[in-house]
């Protein structure tokens, strides 16, 4: 039986939203969630142009990167958009793969991440603004535009607990490739899955400074497990982290020095789709003023509240927009 056009209209509709669906699934991606909570204006006004205007705003998994996309997400929603959330991402790669195609219209992104993992680029740039402007230069021609680029440089480090940082006096990534290779069976570490792997991450690292680590001293686990690992000095006795962490002050846990600069500046900006910056500039006015405030400090702070007290992200971000006067707290 030949069925009416309608129905069969119909039919590939319902199958077309199956498929889309899954591969969204699939990916570790919905179509965006209801922001959990909701702000009135404050220092950020409503702007007209931007009015009901749709927007889904994504994150990486980790706490400095949700953090700010919570601040992302109630920025714009007190200035009148229509906001999803389509935050916790699992990767870089799947972060900026659902920027690309358009499941996610911005999210922040750093600098060193674009420049090295994206670009494959092998030296990194040492001046920030030189390294920002390279990878607005470049990502241009991908359709990604940046924009807003904070004072806070989220870059990595290895680390030693209290335990190691007395015992053995280490200073620097030269002091710890050095003692790797008298004390092979001390140089234990805990990487996180993504550094274990990236160019700008340990395989870089060991090549830099010369590393000789047996395989076995090498655990790779959760970001979350390195902190309370390393503090521990079980089952390692050095750490990869993030030095906007809070939890390095928490645990006291002591950052080496990256003596020979091998790691890129990592300073947090807005990554956004060209096609929607065209339609509305109005997006990097309104964020500019909160990414101008996010240096270093504060975004211990913020991951401390959350990695440290276990705060929900999203309330983090709208007591701190609310303290700063940005947004009117309604939730």
């Amino acid at each position: 039986m030949t069925r009416p056009p309608k129905v069969l209209a119909a039919l590939l509709a319902a199958v077309l939203a199956t498929v889309l669906a899954t591969v969204l699934a699939g990916c570790g991606l919905s179509s965006g969630a209801t922001v959990p909570g909701r702000v009135a204006p404050g220092s950020i006004k409503p702007v007209p142009a931007l009015r009901g205007v749709p927007i889904t705003i994504g994150s990486k998994d980790f706490s400095d990167n949700i953090n700010i996309a919570y601040l992302m997400i109630y920025a714009l929603q007190a200035a009148g958009m229509q906001v999803r959330d389509l935050t916790n991402i699992q990767g870089s790669n799947s972060a900026r793969t659902a920027l690309k195609t358009g499941q996610i219209d911005l999210y922040p992104e750093y600098t060193g991440t674009s420049w090295i993992n994206y670009n494959g680029h092998t030296q990194p740039i040492a001046d920030g603004n030189e390294m920002f402007r390279a990878v607005k230069a470049e990502d241009a021609a991908q359709g990604i535009s940046w924009v807003d680029m904070a004072p806070a440089n989220n870059t990595y480090a290895m680390a030693m607990g209290p335990r190691v940082a007395q015992q053995y006096g280490l200073r620097s990534l030269s002091d710890l490739a050095k003692f790797a290779k008298t004390n092979p069976a001390d140089a234990t570490v805990c990487l996180e899955t993504e550094f274990a792997s990236r160019t700008d991450g340990w395989p870089g690292m060991i090549v830099k400074y010369g590393f000789t680590v047996p395989a076995s001293n090498v655990h790779t686990m959760g970001t979350g497990a390195v902190y309370p690992s390393t503090a521990a000095g079980q089952p390692c006795n050095f750490g990869e982290v993030f030095t906007t962490d809070g939890r390095i002050r928490a645990l006291k846990l002591t950052a080496l020095e990256d003596d020979l600069n091998f790691f890129p500046k990592y300073n947090v900006s807005v990554s956004i789709r060209s096609a929607v910056l065209n339609e509305h500039p109005e997006i990097a006015d309104v964020l500019k003023p909160v990414m101008d405030k996010l240096t270093n400090e504060v975004m211990i702070e913020l991951n401390a509240e959350s990695d440290v007290q276990g705060r929900d992200w999203s309330e983090v971000a709208r007591d701190w927009l609310a303290h700063n006067g940005f947004v009117t707290n309604l939730s």
